[in-house]
């Protein structure tokens, strides 16, 4: 599993989170799980296959937010391999 990591600038609420994860899910509809925080600004999507960094900014800049810096490396997995 791979863990990508999208700062995202420009969320104030929790409403602002889930308009992201809406469009992120509506994009990518082969990912396994998507949070965001409006403290932490950013966007943490789990999935199978590194999304592409160039439609993924594109998408969430699309909702009206800011995309700073993307990074992806190996998902850490639970006690039971989940």
């Amino acid at each position: 599993m791979i863990k990508t990591t999208v700062e995202v600038k420009g969320m104030m609420c929790g409403m602002c989170e889930a308009h992201v994860n809406d469009a992120v899910r509506k994009a990518f509809p082969n990912i396994k799980k998507v949070t965001s925080s409006h403290s932490k600004n950013e966007t943490v999507i789990t999935s199978e296959t590194q999304p592409d960094a160039a439609e993924l900014k594109s998408v969430i800049e699309a909702t009206g937010y800011e995309v700073g810096a993307i990074t992806s490396g190996e998902a850490k997995r639970g006690i039971f391999g989940k």
